[in-house]
């Protein structure tokens, strides 16, 4: 039994941030209901290639990106545009602990299908709605997307080779973090509206914006600026407040160096043949190597070039100084460490014999993340959820389908 295994959910969102929330719910145990347009679902449906492949190699219809959070959840294709289908989704709220949605602000109050109105029916209803901006503000009736907030909400400015390099100017995350970490802070927050309510209070609202979310993680680099006034600017790999903590040539590629105090410089120094630089009165602290960053840097640079990514790596961790290579995606699921703590899994799939999947991080000694299910297909679960929860029999289902509201 998971952690949450009492619990159900009805996640009504799609694209990322909301189904990323919902697959963590789903991890840890949770009935996650998965609300799907009939006959095209999930948009991340079609975000392809790449595509699962079949026994026979041929590609199927599940994108990879949609596979990527959508495991262990039970697919139902439900048109809530038409009467019959709020019905259906007003009664599956009604048996239900959690909903997830992310549709445009007032979006879904035009089908009755809002948190006022389902708060009527079922006031122990914990409500989580993402949205770009917010339920509030002048931005409120705005689309909102990760890669826009990540300009908008200053994570760019901070991203990306520095002013006067070749190739500088801003630069998005490789991934699309905003909407990832908006899943995670909804996560908690759904979990801290589980608390209150276990407690003897009842359900609540959840406004998550990925605007708010994306400013609350600029972490130091906010506050950088707020106790300075002055806006941070790129710097690369580089860090703004740790020298030296950033990639360096080698002999055969890069590697990156994480110097965090002045102990540890003392240590690279040493294994760089440069014991000096820890009693360089320009150094000798992270404060003046900070300060003196632009000659401690190419000095750094000169030496690390004559030994290889491994010599480094191999030497430094032997001095107890934080370093490692710039690996690409072939070889993190060859590392030794990453397999040893099998971040990649791989679940029965009805169209691909398995599909591959990348571990949930969570590792919990008496209740653990299984693996149930794989990503359903579009309206896999119609029929057995809409009998199981709602009790209708094959004649209603038959109808409904017949009606186009499946």
């Amino acid at each position: 039994m998971g952690a949450l295994s009492h619990l159900r959910v009805l996640d009504l969102s799609r694209v990322l941030a909301g189904p990323w929330s919902g697959q963590i719910l789903a991890d840890l145990g949770a009935e996650v209901i998965k609300v799907e347009r009939p006959g095209s679902g999930d948009d991340t449906r079609a975000w392809g290639p790449p595509f699962l492949k079949d026994a026979a190699g041929e590609n199927t219809s599940e994108a990879a990106y949609y596979l990527s959070a959508n495991r262990n959840k039970h697919s139902v294709t439900i048109d809530f545009t038409q009467p019959e289908g709020q019905r259906l989704v007003r009664e599956l709220a009604a048996k239900s602990d959690i909903l997830i949605e992310n549709f445009k602000v007032g979006g879904l109050a035009a089908y009755g299908l809002d948190y006022a109105s389902l708060k009527a029916i079922n006031p122990k209803l914990i409500y989580c709605s993402i949205t770009g901006f917010g339920q509030t503000g002048p931005y409120a009736k705005r689309a909102g997307y990760d890669f826009m907030i990540q300009g908008l909400g200053g994570l760019m400015s901070i991203t990306g080779r520095p002013e006067g390099e070749e190739g500088a100017g801003p630069v998005k995350v490789g991934v699309a973090l905003t909407d990832i970490l908006t899943g995670l802070y909804s996560t908690v927050a759904i979990l801290a509206a589980l608390a209150h309510r276990d407690q003897g209070g009842g359900g609540q609202h959840i406004d998550m914006a990925l605007l708010d979310v994306q400013v609350a993680c600029l972490a130091n680099q906010a506050m950088n600026y707020l106790t300075t006034g002055v806006a941070p600017r790129r710097l690369g790999n580089a860090h703004p407040n740790i020298v030296p903590y950033q990639d360096f040539p080698t002999a055969d590629g890069d590697f990156i160096l994480t110097v965090g105090n002045d102990k540890q410089f003392r240590k690279f120094a040493e294994v760089a043949g440069q014991p000096q630089w820890a009693d360089d009165p320009r150094f000798a602290t992270n404060n003046l190597r900070v300060t003196n960053r632009a000659q401690l840097i190419p000095l750094i640079r000169q030496a690390t070039v004559f030994k290889t990514t491994a010599q480094w790596v191999e030497q430094l961790e032997q001095a107890g100084v934080p370093c490692g290579p710039v690996n690409d995606l072939s070889q993190v699921f060859q590392d030794p460490q990453v397999k040893h703590r099998g971040l990649a899994v791989e679940i029965p799939h009805v169209l691909g014999g398995v599909v591959p999947q990348v571990a949930s991080p969570i590792r919990l000694s008496e209740t653990p993340v299984q693996y149930r299910n794989a990503p359903p297909l579009l309206g896999e679960h119609t029929d057995v959820i809409l009998g199981a929860v709602l009790g209708l029999g094959e004649a209603d289902i038959a109808r409904l389908r017949e009606a186009g509201v499946l």
